[in-house]
């Protein structure tokens, strides 16, 4: 069972039902056929069940949202209903596997995910276990630690491993109905909010601070060590960086080991700020890049939330002469208005981008070339960020630009995962010297197989990697960056 969504508080637009109907929402035996050979933890909570022949497994509710602003009241209600009503058909249970994102928040509730699973909680009592995985990005509240037996988090970014997570989860959960361990969960928030672009796990600081989780995480008391980075737009009082330990029986044990990862943290938190590519300086950057260069638009990071729409990155690649750019931006209304004149021959004027709001740029007004109108529907196989097999853009135009740039118009927000979403619509992703992603480390599961190099850009937005450009009201106190540690 899960309610999976990662929600921006600083987007004026909320996310609501028909969201989820245009992600996942599934039910039943389809939860397993969507996931089953899926790089997602339901897979491998799947692939470790169903090995038990003695053990039945009974698919509940899964509801999954494209990173957006906060829930509605509608949308979170309703997703209680479905959750209370799956639980309530389905008993008696023995067990139940979570699957909740970690940093949903909605109009009714600012730690959706803890309100949800404690409801299920007290639904299903004290005794029955509970365990389940986050990803990373989640703002980890005592509520959720209270109301669940053991979480683990994905220990990649991008996240490349939740089936293996899944897999970690499942057995946890099938030693605890064997009575074989008892796992206990500690928790701690540390004063450390990790910025955004130095959340990649193979570069440092993030691979010492992992490396240490692991190291601890091989000591024969312990089941299981997390570091969860935390999602920095979402201001709410749990933001921030958190640990997690799950020990045998021995909450002591579970204690030290997340003070001792607090202790690096703190020790080390000056390393976990880091410097910022501002658009002024990208053009040199790009000059002296490796190519293809992957351009990361982190200002307008759709799997943070952002609308997609930005055109501070559009209007770059557009005044490099000489160079070929691609870059796709979630525009139905441009869609519409192409799909209304494509029997015309040669370049018309299009409005592109900035429509949202004012915060990622005006709309470009531009000639383009229609190249093909496609359903927007691809698929992927292999393991990328966020682990989904099926994706949607919504109704898709593909046009040229006059200075040779091609440009995906799509209307549906579609996070830039997977290398299918150009491969499968016959673009060639090395024709090009740019290709701009939206996104700042989960792109580079998929683009790094065909860039040589790529850049972070500090672009503004309701996703910008500098902390400080968001007005906080109520996160905790002390945090770094954005105040100073003793």
């Amino acid at each position: 069972m899960g309610i999976y969504h990662e929600s921006n508080t600083f987007l004026e637009s909320r996310t609501n039902w028909e969201d989820f109907q245009n992600g996942h929402l599934l039910y039943g035996r389809s939860i397993i056929e969507e996931y089953r050979d899926a790089f997602h933890e339901i897979g491998g909570m799947v692939e470790v069940l169903e090995k038990e022949p003695d053990l039945e497994i009974v698919p509940l509710f899964y509801a999954e949202a494209t990173p957006g602003g906060i829930l509605s009241r509608e949308a979170a209600a309703r997703l209680f209903i479905e959750i209370k009503n799956s639980i309530t058909e389905s008993m008696p249970l023995d067990g139940l596997m979570v699957v909740p994102h970690g940093a949903g928040v909605s109009a009714s509730y600012s730690d959706f995910d803890g309100h949800w699973l404690k409801m299920v909680r007290d639904m299903l009592g004290p005794e029955l276990p509970i365990i389940g995985t986050i990803d990373p990005h989640c703002n980890l509240s005592d509520v959720m630690v209270e109301a669940v037996d053991a979480l683990v988090a994905y220990k990649t970014n991008p996240h490349v491993d939740q089936r293996q997570v899944g897999m970690e989860a499942g057995r946890l959960m099938i030693g605890r109905i064997r009575g074989e361990i008892r796992p206990v969960m500690q928790a701690i928030q540390s004063q450390v909010a990790i910025s955004i672009d130095l959340q990649h796990t193979e570069s440092s600081p993030c691979k010492e601070l992992y490396e240490l989780s692991s190291e601890i995480g091989l000591r024969p008391e312990i089941l299981s060590t997390s570091v969860v980075l935390g999602f920095p737009y979402a201001d709410v009082p749990e933001m921030g960086t958190s640990f997690i330990a799950v020990a045998d029986g021995d909450h002591w044990v579970a204690q030290k080991a997340v003070r001792l990862l607090n202790e690096y943290i703190f020790k080390n938190h000056l390393v976990f700020s880091g410097g910022k590519t501002d658009i002024d300086h990208l053009p040199e950057e790009i000059r002296n890049a490796q190519k293809p260069v992957l351009l990361l638009d982190m200002g307008d990071n759709v799997g943070g939330g952002s609308p997609g729409d930005s055109t501070f990155l559009l209007e770059l690649v557009e005044s490099q002469p000489g160079q070929r750019s691609f870059m796709c931006i979630n525009d139905p209304e441009a869609v519409r208005a192409i799909k209304k004149r494509r029997n015309e021959t040669g370049f018309i004027p299009l409005s592109i981008g900035g429509k949202t709001d004012k915060l990622h740029g005006n709309p470009v007004e531009i000639a383009v070339e229609l190249i093909s109108l496609v359903d927007g529907k691809f698929s992927e196989k292999e393991p990328r960020h966020g682990g989904q097999v099926n994706f949607n853009m919504g109704d898709t135009a593909i046009v040229r630009t006059k200075s040779g740039n091609t440009l995906m118009l799509t209307s549906l927000r579609t996070v830039p995962f997977s290398l299918q979403q150009l491969v499968h619509f016959t673009i060639d992703p090395t024709q090009f010297d740019i290709i701009v992603a939206k996104g700042v480390n989960a792109p580079l599961a998929a683009y790094q197989t065909v860039c040589k190099s790529f850049i972070r850009a500090n672009t503004p937005g309701v996703t910008c990697a500098d902390m400080s450009n968001f007005r906080y009201l109520n996160r905790r106190k002390p945090l770094y960056p954005l105040d100073d540690l003793a």
